[in-house]
C-alpha cells in the first residue's frame, strides 16, 4: 500500500495505486514495435475521450507539461500573414498571449474580467473588424478562477469568420462533458496528470488531421514543438520524433482502462458531487467563493481569504499537508484566494475528511471565518 494523499490542487491529481504501479514494467526501448503499438492504441483512445471521429481527428503525443500544447498549437497553426485572436479572461489564456509575444506572432489580446465569461458580442465585433484572424484561441476551464468559458459559442463565431478554433481543455477534458465536433473545436489539448488521473510528463493535442497536414506549409517557428513534424513522424513510424516518457505512457494506458471501466457519465457525476461537497463544507465554515456559481466549471472553487488578522494561508496549508491534504494558492492578482479542486481519484468521503482537518487548523490558529462586507 502506498500512502494516499488527497490533492485538492488543480493537478497533478490524486491517482490510484494501480496507475502508480503501472509504471513498474520491464525496461523497453521505446523504438520497439510493441511500444509503438501501445502508443497507437493510446492515441485512438484519446480521440475517443474527446468524442472525435477517428477518420477526421487524430491525437499527437508530446513529452512535457500542459503548457507545451499551448506553444505547439499557436506556433504551428498560424499561416503566413495571418493573426491570432486570444479570448482572454484568465491566467492560462494570458499564457497564450505570452507565447504569441515570445514568437513575435501577430495577435489580438481580447482581455476581459477574470470574474466573468467573455463578452461574445466583443468577440464577434473583433472578428468583424479583423478579417485576417485565422486562429481563435481560449481556455475552456480557466483553472485560476474556476470559470467555464462558452467554447461552443466562441467556436461557432470563429468558424463563421473563416478561422479555426483552438481551446485549452487541460483542466476539463475527461472531467466534464466535451464533444470536439458539437463544441465547434478544431483542436483541444490536455495532459495526462489531470482529467485522466495519470502521471505528469505526457501531453497531447487532439484535432483535425487535414488542418495539421495543411500546416506543413506554414512558417516554421519551432523544431521540437511543431505539430506537423510530430504528427508526420507518428504516421510514418508509429513513434515520437524524440524520446517519449515511457513510464508515464504505461501509467496513462492504465488510467484510460480505469476511465472506461468507471464510465464517462459516472466519472463526470463523481467530480460534480465532490465539487458540491466542497461548496457544502465551505458554506458550513462561512467561507465565500469569488466566482458566481452559474459560471463555475464544477471542478475548481476559488475561495476568498477571510477578513481575520490571524489568517495565514501557509500555516493552514502546512497543517492540512501534514494531515494528508494539499490545498493550493489562488491565481487572481486582484483578490487573495486559495483553491479547492474536485480533480483526481477522490470522492465525497475524502472531502468530508478534509473539512474535519481544515476546521482543526482554523481552531489551532484561532482563525474566525468572517468578512467585513
Amino acid at each position: 500500500m502506498i500512502k494516499r494523499n488527497i490533492l485538492l490542487n488543480p493537478g497533478p491529481a490524486t491517482t490510484t495505486d494501480s496507475v502508480k504501479m503501472a509504471q513498474v514494467v520491464p525496461d523497453i526501448c521505446p523504438r520497439e514495435r510493441e511500444f509503438a503499438d501501445n502508443m497507437k492504441d493510446l492515441r485512438a483512445d484519446l480521440v475517443r475521450v474527446a468524442h472525435g471521429n477517428p477518420q477526421k481527428h487524430t491525437a499527437v503525443l508530446f513529452t512535457g507539461s500542459g503548457t507545451i500544447n499551448i506553444d505547439i498549437c499557436l506556433n504551428s497553426l498560424l499561416p503566413e500573414g495571418k493573426k491570432i485572436l486570444i479570448v482572454n479572461n484568465g491566467a492560462y489564456s494570458t499564457r497564450a498571449v505570452e507565447v504569441c509575444q515570445y514568437y513575435g506572432m501577430p495577435h489580438i489580446d481580447l482581455r476581459s474580467s477574470v470574474y466573468d465569461i467573455p463578452d461574445l458580442q466583443a468577440v464577434e465585433r473583433t472578428l468583424d473588424e479583423n478579417p485576417d484572424v485565422a486562429l481563435v484561441y481560449t481556455t475552456h476551464h480557466e483553472t485560476g478562477t474556476g470559470v467555464l468559458n462558452p467554447i461552443r459559442e466562441i467556436g461557432r463565431l470563429a468558424h463563421q469568420h473563416g478561422a479555426i478554433f483552438v481551446t485549452d481543455t487541460t483542466s476539463s477534458l475527461g472531467m466534464i462533458p466535451f464533444d470536439i465536433e458539437q463544441d465547434n473545436v478544431d483542436f483541444c489539448m490536455a495532459s495526462a496528470q489531470k482529467g485522466l488521473m495519470a502521471m505528469s510528463g505526457l501531453s497531447f493535442v487532439i484535432g483535425n488531421r487535414a488542418i495539421i497536414e495543411a500546416s506543413k506549409n506554414y512558417p516554421k517557428r519551432s523544431y521540437y514543438c511543431n505539430l506537423f513534424l510530430q504528427y508526420d513522424y507518428f504516421e510514418k513510424t508509429g513513434q515520437m520524433h524524440f524520446t517519449p516518457p515511457v513510464q508515464t505512457i504505461y501509467a496513462t494506458m492504465q488510467a484510460l482502462k480505469e476511465y472506461w471501466a468507471e464510465g464517462e457519465e459516472q466519472k463526470f457525476a463523481r467530480h460534480r458531487r465532490v465539487f458540491e461537497a466542497i461548496h457544502e463544507g465551505l458554506d458550513k465554515l462561512g467561507f465565500r467563493d469569488v466566482i458566481r456559481r452559474d459560471i463555475q466549471s464544477g471542478l475548481v472553487v476559488s475561495v476568498k481569504y477571510p477578513d481575520n488578522e490571524n489568517w495565514n494561508f501557509d500555516l493552514v496549508h502546512d497543517y492540512c499537508y501534514d494531515h494528508g491534504f494539499t490545498i493550493y494558492p489562488g491565481k487572481i492578482s486582484t483578490t487573495d484566494t486559495f483553491r479547492l479542486c474536485s480533480l483526481g481519484a477522490i470522492d465525497v468521503k475524502d472531502i468530508e475528511a478534509f473539512f474535519v482537518v481544515l476546521k482543526e487548523a482554523l481552531e489551532k490558529y484561532n482563525i474566525k471565518v468572517s468578512y467585513h462586507d
